[in-house]
């Protein structure tokens, strides 16, 4: 169903015309009504209408001032004008202002029938022309001849001097006679789509076939295939700078909107630098390969114009000391809040700077290398992590937008923080493993200490005693006394050794100080536990 718009500022004449057809029967969805060209403006803006059938006369802004703004800023959608006879000549000036059929007042159904019919046959061929691939493919092959391309490619690639261009450009028809050029870039946005590489070809003919119309409509310049590239040099005459980066621009957006419209692509046009001389475009083409660039940082299907990303006195956006030490304070506290936290801070200076690509790239790559050197650090195994043969640094580079890189980043992070953390819980259970090992081999020394067992397993004893307690739910003295006692229990029921020597088997160099200590921990004295039983 092809959209269409109504506009006629008596609602009386609205309501005929809308009962009157079978709309969806002749292939029409009536997407809105409007009583003037300001109204069917602000619907169109909202719906995009394919058709628009509008009244001459109205209030506030009349059909052909509609019929010239639709132009403007709907290039395909399509215009119909209702006029009496004494309006007929007026409507007729209105012929380039994509205006498809004039339709005199009072008009039947069976001949309004009859337009709509004709206009939907010009919309669907209008989207059939444009997705017929091979048809696409044999004008392709027409336009671009090998001589013609190589000479295009020579040029944006700054390898020809004035005398060759001007040679070459008049043997194959190619005018560059100009007083403002630039080079833009289009590249499609394939995204998730899956596709062979006939029909990524097929695609881009496609596109090229429409850059192509738009640019003939502008008589704006030349469009070719350069090394994959789709490339259009922009060629301005008897324009000043400014009304030449307008021109460019308006008919860029017109292509941007024209392959979305009927291709269902989404594209990212890069758009380089403006010189007055030809000579200069191989810079203004490294310029927009530049531009395009920063679809990592800006996103994609987008327009991206060199200056405006890269301003003169740009800012500079650094990986400092003190981002590098709260990055590595998040890997080593094992806090996934706060190292998520941490992370979207440092995309969202970058996300707000209006800095250069080398800059970003800079500052991403010091990103990585912290967490690359925290997880060396701690001895983090990053290829059981990331896996075999997993270049980190490459991997940077293939991502589209800045958004995408920080959430790579971020699950990098996190992996390796928890790997920290988990190293680091073994590592607790396998001191208090080695400590119960040394207490259990030296409990009958009386001048085992913490400070002694700390020297063994080389780590400070207030570490020691936190991580112990943590484990154990027991300081390092409860501990001890627990073994000491339950050994005293043992040696007490299946030996007849003196409580002396039992105490001092146990550690204790005081007999005395054993019995209160025994007495204490199980509530009777060793001579009265060893007679219970």
């Amino acid at each position: 169903m092809y959209k269409l718009i109504l506009v006629d500022d008596e609602e009386e004449v609205r309501r005929g015309v809308l009962k009157k057809i079978e709309w969806n029967k002749y292939g029409f969805e009536i997407v809105g009504e409007a009583e003037n060209g300001r109204e069917a403006l602000d619907i169109a803006e909202k719906v995009t209408p394919d058709v628009v059938v509008t009244d001459i006369k109205m209030p506030f802004m009349d059909g052909i001032r509609l019929a010239e703004e639709l132009k403007e800023r709907f290039p395909t959608t399509k215009t119909i004008i209702l006029t009496g006879f004494d309006e007929f000549e007026y409507a007729h000036k209105a012929i380039k202002l994509n205006v498809v059929e004039y339709v005199l007042k009072p008009i039947s159904s069976k001949e309004f029938i009859e337009v709509l019919i004709k206009t939907k046959e010009r919309l669907d061929n209008d989207i059939e022309q444009k997705k017929n691939m091979e048809i696409l493919r044999e004008h392709y092959t027409k336009s671009l001849p090998i001589l013609k391309e190589k000479f295009l490619s020579s040029l944006v690639g700054g390898r020809l001097k004035k005398d060759e261009i001007e040679e070459k450009s008049k043997n194959y028809n190619i005018d560059l006679h100009g007083d403002n050029f630039v080079v833009s870039i289009v590249n499609i946005d394939y995204g998730s789509q899956i596709m062979d590489y006939e029909e990524k070809d097929l695609a881009a003919f496609s596109v090229l076939n429409i850059i192509n119309e738009v640019v003939d409509n502008y008589n704006l310049g030349i469009v070719f295939i350069d090394n994959g590239k789709i490339v259009l040099i922009t060629v301005c005459k008897n324009l000043e700078r400014n009304a030449a980066i307008g021109v460019t621009i308006r008919a860029l957006e017109e292509i941007h909107y024209s392959i979305k419209k009927y291709l269902k692509l989404a594209i990212t046009i890069g758009v380089g630098t403006f010189f007055s001389h030809i000579t200069a475009i191989g810079s203004s083409y490294q310029n927009a390969l530049a531009a395009l660039d920063y679809r990592m940082v800006m996103g994609e299907n987008k327009i991206i114009w060199i200056e405006d990303v890269e301003p003169q006195g740009k800012n500079r956006v650094v990986f400092d000391e003190v981002k590098e030490r709260d990055l590595t304070s998040s890997l080593k506290l094992g806090n996934e809040d706060n190292l998520c936290v941490t992370i979207d801070n440092l995309f969202k200076e970058i996300i707000e700077a209006r800095a250069s690509l080398k800059d970003y790239q800079i500052y991403l790559m010091e990103i990585v290398t912290t967490i690359l050197k925290v997880a060396q650090n701690f001895r983090v195994n990053t290829e059981e992590i990331l896996g075999h043969n997993y270049n980190i640094f490459t991997e940077l580079y293939k991502f589209n937008n800045l958004k995408e890189v920080r959430e790579w980043i971020k699950n990098i992070a996190l992996k390796i923080m928890k790997s920290i953390a988990q190293g680091r819980k073994d590592s607790c259970k396998l001191i208090v493993e080695g400590a119960k090992e040394y207490i259990a081999e030296h409990f009958s020394d009386s001048n085992v200490s913490i400070n002694k067992l700390c020297a063994h397993l080389h780590i400070s004893p207030a570490y020691f005693s936190s991580i112990f307690k943590k484990e154990t739910k027991m300081t390092f003295v409860n501990y001890l006394t627990q073994v000491r006692m339950d050994a005293a229990k043992v040696i007490l029921k299946t030996t007849n050794l003196k409580s002396f020597e039992v105490a001092e088997k146990v550690g204790y160099s005081e007999p005395n100080y054993f019995s209160y200590c025994f007495k204490k921990y199980f509530g009777i004295s060793p001579s009265e536990f060893r007679n219970s039983n």
